[in-house]
């Protein structure tokens, strides 16, 4: 019995997470045009936007570490003070760098603690816990995504973004200690070590070379490739070649991440700059893809897994984006094929997500290597939306920093969910001989 009351506290801080995460999400996204406008840094969105995934992604390896020397406690103070920090510093930015260097100061304390908190859940509930922790997590979108918008535009209009940018701090570091609390006594995973291998650092390094390339294209191709050699090493073996079953999933759930939370983070500098509506329509638009995401959500998680088509979801995100890149400049067009994009992260998610940490059903239940390789898959699917999430904001920010670049880096994002989606016909495993 006390296991399950572990779990179900555990699953309760995944979902106060996630929460939290939505409403910094928003907020986010809802001051980048004002932020970009004030600081003089339109042609410098990269820097503005992947910060603070930067900082994660970069915590990530170190965070098992980190736990293991410190102890849940002192890891939770240390990152306390350093994501509070960090945000203060953004607030306080004068020039587009110094508010980078502050949200990658938060996005790498929030990482230290984040990243353990998830990996733990993914390890140790059940299929079908797991399921309704993602479901339930799609459903933390809906308030945020309803309110935050209009919230985060008053609070602008009252106060300055730059205390709009403050607001979600008490939020954040709500589910943070919910997540700690959780996880409180429990064993760092000691797979960790594996992603301290210096190839690992391509990926930051690769994203931060075109993040900062700024208009030297050469630069920012080597970076991009190599921030894709370094994903190819840091994910399990077979990924890269789509192998069936989680490999091809993990593999999708990276380019979702390029795609969709690229997509997502430019979305009201697109319609800003090339639909021409104000802030608080594109609030309108921001808001339509995560509502739709999270009921259709919660309606196929409903459904049996093996039901799910993330195939299906994929290309009709993948279309979405294409819309934007190409349709009709009509607010109308924009939010009728932003819900229909976010509808269609809802039908692929739940399903893309169980594929992804989910071992081979040939091994037995209560085989130690599928113990094993259910850890591997735990990191290996934060990894893989992690990676997909940073190149997409890295690349998307250098792309839409040019001059009537945001259509281009929306055709960029229609093309790697479309890849997606063909990754994701062999995401399910292959039946037992």
């Amino acid at each position: 019995m006390s296991r399950k009351v572990d779990d179900r506290r555990l699953a309760v801080g995944i979902v106060a997470l996630e929460f939290a995460a939505a409403v910094s999400t928003f907020v986010a996204s809802t001051l980048l045009p004002i932020i970009a406008a004030d600081l003089g840094a339109r042609d410098r969105l990269g820097l503005l936007i992947a910060g603070g995934t930067l900082g994660l992604f970069v915590a990530m390896p170190l965070a098992g570490t980190v736990l293991r020397r410190l102890g849940a406690g002192r890891t939770l103070a240390l990152g306390t003070v350093f994501y509070v920090g960090g945000l203060v510093v953004a607030a306080t930015a004068q020039h587009a760098w110094v508010f980078a260097l502050g949200q990658f100061t938060a996005g790498a304390a929030g990482g230290l603690l984040a990243v353990f908190g998830i990996s733990v859940a993914i390890r140790r509930l059940s299929v079908r816990l797991r399921l309704k922790v993602v479901a339930a997590s799609s459903a933390m979108w809906i308030l945020p995504a309803m309110v935050g918008p209009a919230a985060t535009l008053a609070l602008e209009h009252v106060a300055g973004w730059r205390w709009a940018l403050l607001a979600p701090v008490p939020v954040v570091l709500a589910g943070r200690f919910l997540v700690v609390s959780a996880v409180r006594g429990e064993a760092a995973p000691s797979g960790d070590g594996r992603h301290l291998r210096p190839a690992g650092l391509l990926v930051p390094a690769g994203a931060a070379a075109v993040v900062l390339a700024d208009g030297v294209w050469l630069a920012a191709a080597a970076g991009a490739l190599a921030a894709v050699a370094g994903t190819v090493v840091l994910l399990p073996a077979g990924t890269a070649r789509l192998r069936r079953g989680a490999p091809a999933a993990l593999a999708a759930m990276t380019l979702f991440g390029a795609g969709y939370g690229g997509a997502d983070s430019l979305i009201t500098v697109l319609l800003t700059d090339e639909y021409g509506v104000g802030p608080a329509r594109a609030a309108v638009v921001l808001s339509a893809a995560p509502i739709a995401w999270a009921l259709t959500s919660l309606l196929v998680t409903r459904a049996a897994p093996e039901r799910q088509v993330p195939a299906a979801g994929l290309a009709l995100t993948a279309a979405a984006a294409a819309v934007l890149a190409a349709g009709p400049r009509e607010f109308a067009a924009a939010l009728v094929a932003w819900t229909v994009g976010g509808a269609g992260v809802g039908l692929a998610y739940p399903g893309l997500y169980l594929r992804s940490t989910t071992p081979p059903a040939s091994l037995a239940p209560a085989a130690p290597r599928r113990e094993a390789l259910a850890a591997e898959l735990a990191t290996a699917v934060i990894t893989a939306e992690a990676i997909g999430g940073l190149l997409g904001r890295a690349g998307g920010g250098a792309l839409a920093s040019l001059d009537d670049g945001a259509p281009v880096a929306y055709g960029a994002f229609a093309i790697t969910l479309a890849l997606g989606a063909l990754a994701a016909t062999r995401s399910r495993a292959p039946l037992c001989p």
